[in-house]
């Protein structure tokens, strides 16, 4: 819990000074790109957590891997990243980047749940459907479950609407067992 915080300070920070640069997604981006790096690669892990690795040499490594690629402010921001001997955080601070570049955006995002596959007419019918409702822009991420038997389930944090077909036999059920 507290990693969570910390990463959250940094990545305020880091939507301050993208802000300021006028480039949020593309600092969004690169610091999506630089935590996955970081998640994903066990050899860049290693060398990032090993204490034996110095903090010049460490700062020399990711300075060489985001030379050209990102600004120089945002550089700075890693390189502090790693005076602070926080650069294994860098997944987390870039997750937490994006909840708050949607936050400030007016963006939120919805696991819905169908009963079969969606085509790119029906995603965009449950997407305008949702943002009405929700009245912020809504991303939503679909998956596939049969069991829902029909309708939608839609998560949004922690709000859950279960408009499926199976809760509402479920429901039914119920009714007619309390009835007896």
């Amino acid at each position: 819990m507290r990693e969570v915080s910390i990463a959250r300070n940094y990545a305020e920070a880091l939507l301050t000074l993208a802000t300021k640069a006028g480039a949020r997604d593309t600092w969004g981006a690169t610091i999506s790109a630089l935590g996955d790096a970081v998640a994903g690669e066990a050899a860049l892990r290693t060398v990032l957590e090993h204490p034996r690795v110095t903090m010049a040499q460490k700062t020399q490594l990711l300075r060489s891997a985001l030379g050209g690629i990102a600004a120089p402010t945002f550089v700075r921001f890693v390189e502090k990243l790693v005076a602070n001997r926080r650069q294994m955080l860098l997944p987390t601070i870039a997750t937490e980047y994006h909840n708050l570049l949607d936050a400030a955006e007016g963006r939120v995002h919805a696991r819905v749940t169908v009963a079969r596959e969606a085509d790119a007419a029906m995603r965009e019918a449950i997407a305008a459907a949702l943002s009405k409702a929700l009245q912020k822009t809504v991303v939503p991420h679909l998956t596939v479950d049969p069991r829902i038997i029909g309708g939608v389930v839609v998560r949004v944090g922690d709000t859950v609407m279960d408009g499926s077909v199976q809760r509402r036999l479920s429901r039914l059920r119920d009714r007619l067992v309390s009835a007896r």
